[in-house]
């Protein structure tokens, strides 16, 4: 009698654990957030980091200046293997700023010039276009 007593309550318990954890479905961003973020990357981004977010020619080369160019923000980029907080900080401060040091950077902060709603628009806009798995790894590392 003892028996069932306790699978239930287990079962009770993973039912209700279940819901604690995070959801790894796949969560897009509505229609309107989205249109906002591809707006600002066209008005703002992708001047630099290519209107499909291709990033410049050999982005992994310093130039002459010692800088490096601007990544993709595609899959074949590196935006995908941060957390949703480090990327909103570069664009709220840009890179230098977040890296420190006397690192220099061509990515200025937009954090004077776009809204809260416009930072998180764009980093959804960017985020919408990544493959699965490159998704669901920045999903993960962001806690979401």
């Amino acid at each position: 009698m003892k028996w069932p007593v306790l699978a239930a309550g287990l079962v009770a318990t993973a039912a209700a654990l279940w819901h604690l954890l995070p959801d790894r479905t796949p969560t897009a961003a509505d229609p309107d957030t989205l249109a906002l973020g591809r707006q600002v990357y066209a008005n703002e981004c992708a001047a630099c980091h290519g209107a499909n977010l291709e990033g410049q020619p050999d982005w992994r080369e310093r130039l002459p200046n010692g800088r490096l160019p601007a990544p993709p923000h595609d899959a074949s980029g590196h935006t995908w293997h941060h957390p949703d907080e480090q990327l909103l900080a570069i664009i709220r401060e840009g890179t230098a700023a977040m890296v420190g040091n006397g690192y220099e950077s061509d990515m200025p902060g937009f954090g004077d010039s776009l809204t809260e709603v416009e930072i998180r628009a764009v980093l959804d806009y960017i985020k919408s276009t990544w493959p699965q798995r490159e998704a669901d790894y920045q999903r993960q590392i962001s806690g979401s």
